[in-house]
């Protein structure tokens, strides 16, 4: 199955996946991101970091064009305002932190919605969709389950099931919200690993927020940290895991040590 959307046809040459400038947003009246800029390089994984209530999640849905955002938003050259909603679908696929289920759906049912930006509108899903889908499940192992109730599955099987949604419809940029928040580690590292296989494999871009630092740090590219609204620091993540960032925006005592994939943060007791 190829997972390059019709749209990514349409791409701009030499443009980033993901391009925001002067991003601001409130929510009930309370500002929650201030003059936000960020630039996704097409293919590149860069994870969102930051204290609670910094403005992470609001900063993905921005970008997937979940709520109102004035600033200026592009996807792959191609202005996020310009983009149809069936269009957005298809270029970018949004994993959130606690997706809504239906009661009683099956993992085949649920991630057949993945196909709705090609099902004409009143019409049903094509032999193409079912083949598509049938694809995804394969190469997520998760053929056994297609008759499942997601409601019978572990964390980690509905998680894989979350993320063949995403992948039904064909959309190149991923939006990962705490993708591994309810797993065990054992589960964090499938589905990082398995994130990372397709997207080197398919050149996907991955955008993700996430709280556990040392796994954000053996994954992303580059990371970013935002805290109280703007972005306070852009880099690899040597760059910016270093005691003093968190130290200033987490309020935490902790030492960060090399590990074999990016450098590991330690939580210590303050003195």
């Amino acid at each position: 199955m190829s997972l390059e959307p019709a749209a990514g046809r349409d791409r701009v040459a030499g443009a980033p996946a993901v391009e925001v400038r002067g991003l601001h947003v409130s929510l009930d009246g309370t500002p929650v991101l201030s003059g936000v800029d960020l630039t996704v390089a097409v293919g590149e994984w860069v994870t969102v970091i930051g204290p609670n209530g910094a403005g992470k999640s609001t900063l993905l849905r921005a970008v997937g064009g979940l709520l109102p955002a004035p600033g200026a938003i592009s996807l792959f050259g191609t202005p996020s305002a310009a983009l149809r909603r069936r269009d957005r679908a298809r270029v970018v696929a949004t994993v959130a932190q606690s997706p809504v289920v239906p009661p009683g759906m099956s993992v085949l049912d649920y991630v057949l919605l993945g196909r709705t930006p090609y099902i004409p509108p009143l019409g049903r899903e094509s032999a193409a969709d079912v083949t598509a889908v049938h694809d995804v499940l394969a190469r997520l192992d998760l053929t056994g389950f297609h008759r499942r109730e997601l409601a019978t599955l572990s964390g980690g099987e509905r998680q894989r099931v979350f993320l063949a949604r995403a992948l039904a419809q064909g959309a190149t940029l991923l939006l990962l919200d705490e993708p591994t928040s309810a797993l065990d580690i054992g589960h964090q590292q499938e589905v990082l690993e398995l994130v990372d296989q397709l997207r080197r494999e398919h050149g996907l871009t991955v955008l993700a927020t996430m709280h556990d630092l040392s796994l954000a740090g053996e994954y992303a590219d580059r990371m970013v940290l935002i805290a109280d609204g703007r972005v306070a620091a852009v880099g690899t993540p040597h760059e910016v895991l270093t005691e003093h960032l968190l130290a200033t925006h987490y309020r935490a005592s902790v030492r960060v040590v090399p590990g074999a994939h990016g450098p590991l943060v330690v939580p210590v007791r303050p003195r």
